[in-house]
């Protein structure tokens, strides 16, 4: 029994991967910067994804669009790990769990009236979601059921953009990452030929200039202090990381975009590469985008208790850092909030 429990947990949100970090600067506050406050827009991989869908929907006045990668839908896992891993995931027998269904999100949205922003604002986000033919770590359904709950708070179908027909495994797509499309495994940037980042931010901003290559990009990547926004929130780390562009650090006017990594994913794990790799920054250096990478940590779990903590590193979306993970005030979604602040784009009515 216990090592079926202790293969479940391994399930749970496995994602990714190795390396230390390469940023070399000091971790310092956070910069007040230039930003457009309704260009604010968020994505996320996996537990990044659900993550993302919780950060609209509580603040969903100031955030523009999202980019779902193998993620589900609000309120998945009903404040359950086991819903977590057996409803929404794919476990050895997921075809004899229900699956999730739209009606669980919108009893969560009637239950926090008042505690996340109003719905009617998430009609006008642009969405993009995608969900590869070889993911075997999150269920189809569970994206499928996304994209009903976008349709049922009346995003037009022409603003939601829903990829289901690549042969890719569960991660980030890529032009050259190091795992294989069709492979599930860390570090979960899987080479593709299909550059995701590049995809989310066109189909969230438009028309954008090409991206600038990898040498443009090297000195602009940053560590920062993100303890000073956390207020001991519990699975984050003391250090997050931020992109700036050039002109955004000159003072010109730019627009935020926050990246949230996967489970396994986190600085402690993988050191940058969630930041380096992905792609994202060679696209904020040519359209005045900067990007937040907020940064999760691992809180060990037991051999008797193997459905406590964070073994992963995952981003909270069934329920393991407070009661309440899902409002505005849910301790990781607030530090999130602070530091989007202290750049200079308030989330926060």
């Amino acid at each position: 029994m216990r090592s079926l429990l202790f293969m479940l947990t391994i399930l749970l949100l496995s994602l990714n991967v190795s390396l230390q970090p390469s940023v070399a600067h000091a971790a310092e506050p956070l910069p007040k910067l230039n930003l457009d406050i309704s260009k604010t827009t968020v994505s996320g991989l996996s537990s990044g994804a659900f993550m993302a869908v919780q950060l609209e929907t509580a603040f969903s006045s100031a955030i523009a669009g999202a980019g779902v990668v193998s993620g589900g839908p609000y309120n998945c896992a009903e404040d359950s790990v086991y819903k977590a891993v057996f409803g929404c995931l794919v476990p050895p027998w997921y075809m004899y769990w229900p699956a999730p269904v739209a009606d669980e999100s919108f009893a969560a949205f009637k239950t926090l009236e008042g505690r996340i922003d109003p719905l009617s604002d998430i009609a006008s986000d642009r969405i993009y979601l995608f969900h590869g033919t070889a993911d075997d770590t999150v269920r189809r359904k569970s994206m499928d059921v996304l994209a009903e709950v976008y349709g049922r708070l009346d995003v037009p179908a022409a603003n939601i953009r829903y990829v289901t027909d690549v042969g890719a495994g569960h991660g980030f797509l890529t032009d050259e990452g190091p795992v294989a499309c069709g492979v599930t495994k860390p570090d979960f940037l899987n080479d593709c030929d299909i550059d995701q980042a590049g995809d989310i931010l066109k189909w969230l901003y438009g028309e954008l200039a090409p991206p600038v290559g990898p040498t443009g990009v090297a000195d602009n990547l940053l560590s920062f202090d993100q303890s000073a926004y956390t207020e001991g929130a519990l699975g984050m780390d003391d250090t997050g990381f931020v992109y700036i562009p050039a002109s955004c650090r000159s003072g010109a006017p730019c627009r935020l975009h926050i990246a949230l990594h996967g489970c396994q994913q986190g600085r402690k794990t993988i050191g940058d590469a969630y930041a380096r790799l992905t792609g994202y920054n060679g696209w904020a250096e040519a359209n005045g985008i900067v990007v937040l990478y907020p940064q999760a940590v691992v809180i060990p779990a037991s051999a008797f208790s193997p459905f406590a903590g964070n073994p992963k590193g995952c981003w909270d979306w069934w329920g393991y850092s407070a009661d309440d993970y899902l409002s505005r005030d849910a301790p990781q979604l607030a530090a999130i909030a602070r530091m989007a602040a202290a750049l200079g784009a308030p989330i926060r009515r």
